[in-house]
């Protein structure tokens, strides 16, 4: 079964993040940020821009955002404004199921 999230097969993602490669972020002065290792975006607003990448889901806040470059082939994001904060998504620990023996 393929889970849908922002448009592309969330297997296609699970995929992706696995393989190695690398995975970077400069910012300049807080004005730009280039992001490379992007898998997709998955949401843009003028304060807010969230990211797959091939290191996790990526938060960037702050004002006045915009796309500078999107280039999906080489999985580079350029992002111009006012940069307020990043933050990485943590994921969840895998759930364990516990089985009891009956008596």
């Amino acid at each position: 079964m393929h889970r849908r999230q922002g448009g592309v097969c969330m297997e296609k993602h699970e995929k992706e993040l696995m393989q190695p490669s690398a995975h970077s972020i400069l910012i300049e002065g807080r004005r730009k940020m280039r992001i490379t290792g992007v898998v997709d975006v998955e949401s843009f607003q003028e304060d807010e821009m969230t990211v797959l990448t091939q290191a996790g889901t990526l938060t960037i806040w702050g004002e006045g955002l915009k796309l500078g470059k999107l280039n999906p082939e080489d999985g580079q994001v350029l992002l111009e404004g006012n940069i307020a904060s990043i933050e990485y998504e943590q994921p969840e620990p895998e759930r364990r199921a516990f089985f009891f023996k009956r008596k």
